[in-house]
C-alpha cells in the first residue's frame, strides 16, 4: 500500500515513513498542494495512493459520487483534530498509526475504495 498525505499534515510524517520503508509522499512535495480535492483524488489514483487526509465531507461526497460513475479511488484515510490534531507535537503519533496502517495492509490494492478511520 502506498500513501500521499494531504496538504493539512507536516512532510516530516511522509519522511520518518520513509524512513521505515514505506512508499509514503506528501502533497506538497509532489506539487499537490494547490490542487483541488477531485483533482488530487485523481492523482492519487493514478500513483496508486490512499490519500490522509482530515477533509472528510468533501471527500466523502467525492468518493460516493465516482462510485456512482463506476470509477475508483485507491482509498481514503480519514482523520479528526478532535482525536488526532494536525500540530508538531504528536507527529510520531501519526507516523507510529500510519506505519502500523501500511504494515497491516501490504498489498498495493489494500484500500481501494475503501475508507479508513485513523
Amino acid at each position: 500500500m502506498r500513501l500521499a498525505l494531504d496538504h493539512h499534515y507536516s512532510p516530516a510524517i511522509a519522511e520518518q515513513l520513509r524512513d521505515k520503508g514505506h512508499d509514503v509522499v506528501a502533497a506538497v512535495e509532489q506539487g499537490w498542494e494547490r490542487e483541488d480535492d477531485e483533482p488530487l483524488l485523481a492523482a492519487c489514483a493514478a500513483e496508486q495512493r490512499s490519500l490522509v487526509t482530515n477533509n472528510v465531507s468533501d471527500f466523502t461526497a467525492i468518493a460516493r459520487s465516482w462510485a456512482a460513475q463506476g470509477r475508483s479511488h485507491h482509498g481514503l484515510v480519514f482523520t479528526s483534530d478532535a482525536s488526532l490534531p494536525r500540530s508538531r507535537a504528536i507527529i510520531g503519533r501519526y507516523v507510529h498509526l500510519l506505519h502500523d496502517l501500511l504494515t497491516s495492509n501490504p498489498r498495493p490494492d489494500a484500500m481501494v475504495d475503501r475508507i479508513h478511520w485513523l
